[in-house]
């Protein structure tokens, strides 16, 4: 019996943090033991910043042995590069025919681009979303894993497949949201101000890289108050994501006695922190250890991605041969 079909992708720009491992590559992991799971490093979807090329490589190197340090298997998963699979951007060509201008214009994160960078508003930040369907419709997901900020994208690439399908027959799946269980965990940034960011406020999140002083010092310097003046005060957000980040890397019984103390009005943060900052940075230890490691070893990364995108062109020369079939594109 096949299995259903998963597509994600990561940016291979920033350092990978905690919000991505437990709000996407822990998930990643338990995924792969049961559906057939594309994972890719959108190395093109990184050109629209401009990447300095000599960055661009090792950073690719990095976000794919940041994701196998974190649990996924290459042998299980199809784990490649964007660049390495030409079907893709050839169906991107053929869904640009499918999108209009004004579509694109209205996409919100068009529009927080064309604000924060007008210096560098290019075609690709316009057409970002249909190169995302093509990510995913090129191996015809069904399921696709993304946050809340991504929705519209999707929503998009089910409106190209349709598009698609109408004009030319019915042929690619309506690609779904896909939530793999209920605790899918948001983590904040240390300050408070929002979720961790690859990109942003990097001294107020947790890398998969930072090493165990600098996670001790991000840490000993997170958002606090007085703290509470009535037993059993409802917490800040800003509280309520230490509290969260203990419950993923302490023992329950650590947890459940700053939890008390917090009820009882008696917690002293100081301590709690330096409590976190310690099992804080034995979690990601080996994950650093292992990438630090594997990042070494160019010549075993190489392999993986030349394998993974072996595994993705097999599943995408299928798709683009149907789609010419169906277009007409088909002269011998």
């Amino acid at each position: 019996m096949s299995k259903e079909i998963v597509v994600s992708g990561i940016r291979s720009t920033g350092h990978l943090h905690l919000g991505n491992y437990f709000g996407a590559i822990q998930n990643y992991v338990l995924m792969q033991e049961n559906y057939d799971c594309y994972f890719f490093v959108a190395d093109y979807h990184s050109l629209t910043t401009h990447p300095d090329p000599k960055d661009l490589k090792a950073n690719v190197f990095r976000v794919v042995a940041e994701n196998i340090a974190s649990g996924l298997n290459p042998d299980k998963v199809a784990l490649y590069a964007q660049s390495d699979v030409p079907e893709i951007p050839e169906l991107y060509l053929m869904l640009n025919m499918l999108a209009y201008v004004g579509e694109l214009e209205k996409v919100p994160t068009f529009k927080e681009k064309v604000r924060t960078q007008p210096e560098n508003v290019n075609a690709g930040l316009l057409t970002y979303p249909v190169l995302m369907a093509a990510d995913i419709l090129i191996h015809r997901a069904v399921k696709v894993p993304v946050g809340k900020d991504q929705e519209q994208h999707l929503e998009m690439a089910r409106n190209f497949a349709v598009r698609f399908n109408n004009r030319y027959g019915n042929f690619f799946p309506e690609p779904q949201v896909f939530r793999f269980n209920n605790d899918t965990v948001k983590i904040m940034s240390l300050d408070g101000s929002g979720k961790m960011s690859k990109s942003e406020n990097e001294n107020n999140t947790i890398y998969l890289s930072d090493s165990d002083d600098t996670i001790r010092k991000k840490i000993m310097k997170a958002k606090t108050d007085a703290g509470p003046i009535a037993p059993n005060t409802e917490m800040p957000d800003y509280i309520q994501n230490l509290f969260l980040l203990m419950h993923l890397a302490s023992r329950k019984e650590i947890v459940d006695i700053y939890r008390s103390q917090y009820n009882n009005c008696n917690i002293r943060y100081g301590d709690m922190k330096k409590q976190l900052a310690e099992d804080m940075a034995a979690f990601v230890r080996p994950i650093r250890e292992h990438a630090t490691e594997l990042q070494k070893d160019e010549t075993t990364l190489r392999m993986i991605l030349k394998e993974g995108a072996e595994k993705a062109r097999a599943s995408a020369s299928v798709t683009i041969e149907g789609a010419r079939k169906l277009i007409g594109i088909n002269y011998y």
